[in-house]
């Protein structure tokens, strides 16, 4: 069970970006990409048979799984837990104990 989904609103906790918060909106094997955080300047050719011009574009670039941290209810970052609750795994956050959503 990954600790980290898709949806879930994250704190970076290092880097040129940290303090930043955002979503969730991509899941790589041990990497994350989360909107407005670590973005990138990108040139790009121009593609007349795709309708691509060319030019200088913004991208969101992923972020290592270790350098971030789910925000609790308080806006604080919280390490993720997993427990069972009727046979079933749970993840809660560990500073204020509140379950997270499947």
């Amino acid at each position: 069970m990954k600790k980290i989904r898709k949806g879930d609103s994250v704190v970076l906790l290092t880097g040129r970006d940290k303090g930043k918060q955002g979503t969730v909106i991509g899941v790589l094997e041990n990497k994350l990409v989360i909107e407005g955080v670590n973005i990138y300047k990108k040139s790009v050719k121009p593609n007349p048979a795709a309708g691509v011009t060319g030019g200088m574009i913004d991208k969101t670039m992923p972020v290592h799984i270790s350098n971030v941290a789910v925000v609790d209810g308080n806006g604080k970052p919280s390490r993720v837990g997993i427990k069972l609750v009727d046979g079933k795994k749970q993840r809660f956050l560990k500073t204020t104990g509140a379950t997270l959503s499947a």
